[in-house]
C-alpha cells in the first residue's frame, strides 16, 4: 500500500487533495487535529492531519499469470481491456476486485476504531448514536473532529448540551446551502412524484388543505393514477372536503384538457401514479403525459422507512425531471433519519416538507433549517 500524510485546514480540503493525488480508491487510515500556536500562544491555528493510502497487493507469492494480471489492473488500463476478452482473466480480475474491496472495508473499519479510541468517554456514546441514525461517515467524521478539537482545547468534561450544540453547528454548515421550505405559490402546477406506498396522496391532501385554509387559494386536483381505484376514491374524498374539482387523466390529451378546465384556479395539484420507479419505463410513461417544462413545481416524495440504496435508485431514475425539493414521509415510523440528510447532500436537493402521521392537514411540517436540525436529536437522544 502506498501511503502519504496530508495536512489541510479542513477534512473536505484534505479529501480533495487525496482524491487528486491518490484517486477515488484511496482510503483514510488515520486522521487527527493538529493545533499550532503563534505569537507566544495568543493565536491558535487548527489543521487536520490525514494519513491516506491506496491499495497495493504483494505479488511475491502469486503465480506469474496472476501477478501480471494484478499489475495490469492497477497500472495499465488498456491492458485490462485486452485481457477482458479472455473469460479466465475476467474471473481473476473480478476476484481481485473483491479482495481489494474487502481490504478497503477493513482499513476503513480500522480507521473508525482508531478515531473513536482517541475520543473522550463522554463523546463515544454520541458517535454511536450518529451511526444508529445512519448518518454518513463523512458527516460523522466532521462532527467527531469538532468534538475532539473542543475537548483538546478545554481539556474538560464535555456536557451533553455542548455535544448537541457542536454537532448541530456541523450539520447546519453541511445543509446551509440547500433550499428549505414548502410551496412557493409562484407556480400554478404542483407535481408530486414518488413510488407506491410512500403516502403520496395523503401528502398532497395535506399540502392542498393548507393552501386552502391558510392561503385562501382556489385549487383543483388532477390524478394520473388510473391503476388503483382506491387512490382515486381517496383523492376524491379529500377534494370533496375541500370543495375542489378533480380530473382523472389517461393520456397527454386528457392532461391538456384538464389544464384548460382548471385555467381559472390558483393552484393545481397533480397526483402521479405510484409505480415502481426503479424501472425507467415508468418514468418515461410519466413524461409522455405531463409537461414538466410548464409553470411547474415538482417534489419527490420518499419514505424514511425505505432503505437508503432503494431511495437512491429512485432518485437516479428521476434525474431528467427538474425536482425542486424532497418531501420525506413516515418520520414517526422510524428511529433513524440520517438518510434524509445524506440524500439532500448527495443529490444537492433541498427539503420542502416532512410528515409525521396520517392526520390531514395536521401531520406535516414545512421544513426550515432549525427544525430539520432539531428533528435529528428528538426521541432517542435527550
Amino acid at each position: 500500500m502506498k501511503m502519504k500524510k496530508y495536512i489541510a485546514p479542513s477534512i473536505a480540503e484534505a479529501m480533495k487533495q487525496i482524491r487528486a493525488e491518490l484517486g477515488e480508491d484511496a482510503v483514510i487510515i488515520n486522521s487527527k487535529v493538529v493545533i499550532t500556536k503563534k505569537l507566544f500562544g495568543l493565536i491558535k491555528h487548527k489543521n487536520f492531519e490525514v494519513l491516506a493510502g491506496v491499495d497495493r497487493v504483494e505479488t511475491a507469492s502469486m503465480s506469474p499469470q496472476f501477478t501480471d494480471m494484478l499489475a495490469n489492473s492497477v497500472v495499465t488500463a488498456p491492458k485490462i481491456e485486452q485481457q477482458q476478452s479472455e473469460v479466465h482473466n475476467v474471473e481473476l480480475t473480478n476476484e481481485l476486485k473483491s479482495e481489494l474491496a474487502d481490504l478497503k472495508s477493513m482499513l476503513q473499519s480500522m480507521q473508525r476504531h482508531n478515531i473513536q479510541s482517541e475520543l473522550p468517554k463522554e463523546i463515544v456514546p454520541f458517535i454511536d448514536f450518529l451511526r444508529r441514525q445512519e448518518l454518513n461517515e463523512e458527516l460523522i467524521t466532521a462532527i467527531s473532529d469538532e468534538l475532539f478539537v473542543h475537548y483538546k482545547n478545554t481539556e474538560e468534561s464535555i456536557s451533553l448540551i455542548k455535544i448537541k450544540e457542536i454537532a448541530s453547528k456541523v450539520l447546519k454548515e453541511a445543509l446551509f446551502n440547500y433550499p428549505m421550505g414548502g410551496l412557493s405559490y409562484h407556480k400554478k402546477y404542483i407535481n408530486v412524484l414518488g413510488p407506491t406506498g410512500v403516502g403520496k396522496t395523503t401528502t398532497i391532501a395535506k399540502m392542498a388543505a393548507r393552501s386552502v385554509l391558510e392561503k385562501k387559494k382556489k385549487i383543483g386536483f388532477i390524478t394520473t393514477d388510473t391503476y388503483r381505484i382506491a387512490a382515486i376514491e381517496q383523492l376524491k374524498t379529500y377534494a370533496n372536503l375541500l370543495q375542489a374539482p378533480v380530473e382523472i387523466v389517461y393520456s397527454a390529451d386528457d392532461y391538456k384538457n384538464a389544464l384548460n378546465k382548471f385555467e381559472h384556479l390558483d393552484l393545481i395539484f397533480i397526483d402521479t401514479a405510484g409505480r415502481n420507479y426503479k424501472e425507467a419505463k415508468y418514468v418515461d410513461d410519466l413524461k409522455k403525459i405531463i409537461n414538466f417544462d410548464e409553470d411547474v413545481e415538482s417534489f419527490l416524495v420518499l419514505s424514511l422507512t425505505s432503505k437508503e440504496q432503494d431511495m437512491e435508485a429512485i432518485i437516479q431514475q428521476f434525474n431528467e425531471i427538474p425536482i425542486e425539493k424532497f418531501i420525506f414521509t413516515k418520520v414517526d415510523e422510524t428511529n433513524s433519519i440520517g438518510t434524509m440528510y445524506n440524500l439532500m447532500i448527495k443529490y444537492n436537493k433541498g427539503l420542502a416538507y416532512y410528515t409525521n402521521g396520517q392526520e390531514v392537514p395536521e401531520d406535516i411540517e414545512e421544513a426550515n433549517l432549525d427544525k430539520v436540525i432539531e428533528l435529528f436529536f428528538q426521541g432517542e437522544f435527550q
